[in-house]
């Protein structure tokens, strides 16, 4: 049988490639990292991959703003194959770095209208957040997280991961068809502030997806905890599997592929 190939865009300060890559083939796929130019310069394809990736670092050096530049490049050097990567149905996920990209080129949360309405800027406490945190999934439309539990704990490392809307109207869309996937929650799963928000999200969003929800952003790392030793302190699944709660994530996108 002919196995899922998956497509990891990496360029300057891209550092969570070979992590995402093993996530995919972990989950049964063919995972290739492909640096930026190749792709600008025809020499492989997006067209020819079932699952697009981009993954966490801090591309360029987060200069501007975070994800701001490799954001442009992509849009308006590779944006028509992207959006016709994601409007075909296609899973796309973009991972911390990889989530501010896909709101700052307009990828999400509607890949139809390829304009910016959300963004996400820097942290509330003014500082690099960097540990674990615990989610609760929401009732979403996002194929990446079927069957995922209810409340779940991954890392997060970011300078810049507070999530907002560019207005009350698209926020109540976001919400009134059901593409918030995860929201920050304290250790018995309620919303809560700083720390368990980390960053001072709007409505305590940590990652939401488009109408589609085959295109999916978020800000803390599932590629981070694939296996249970990752986890300090082996909880919940990590206490009681070979896998994280991390590799349900890529194994949904794969098998819906």
């Amino acid at each position: 049988m002919k196995r899922v190939k998956a497509i990891i865009i990496r360029t300057a300060g891209t550092n969570c490639d070979w992590e995402t890559q093993k996530a995919f083939e972990l989950s049964g796929a063919v995972a290739h990292r492909v640096h930026i130019n190749e792709l600008i310069a025809k020499k492989t394809r997006i067209s020819d991959f079932e699952i697009l990736a981009i993954p966490g670092g801090f591309s360029y050096g987060d200069d501007i703003a975070s994800g701001k530049i490799l954001a442009n490049e992509l849009k308006y050097k590779l944006g028509d194959d992207i959006r016709e990567f994601a409007l075909s149905g296609r899973p796309i996920i973009g991972i911390c770095n990889g989530f501010q990209i896909l709101v700052k080129m307009g990828l999400l949360p509607d890949p139809e209208s390829f304009t910016q309405t959300t963004t996400l800027t820097f942290n509330d406490s003014d500082k690099f957040e960097c540990r674990w945190i615990n989610l609760k999934k929401q009732k979403s439309v996002c194929i990446w997280t079927k069957n995922l539990s209810a409340m779940i704990s991954l890392p997060i490392a970011h300078g810049e991961g507070k999530f907002i809307a560019a207005d009350k109207s698209v926020l109540r869309s976001l919400e009134d068809n059901k593409q918030i996937v995860f929201r920050y929650v304290n250790d018995k799963g309620a919303v809560a502030g700083y720390p368990f928000n980390p960053n001072g999200a709007q409505n305590s969003i940590a990652g939401i997806c488009n109408k589609r929800g085959n295109v999916f952003g978020l800000m803390p790392h599932p590629e981070r905890f694939v296996y249970s030793f990752q986890h300090p302190a082996r909880k919940g699944k990590a206490a009681k599997s070979e896998f994280g709660w991390g590799i349900d994530i890529f194994k949904n996108a794969v098998n819906f592929v």
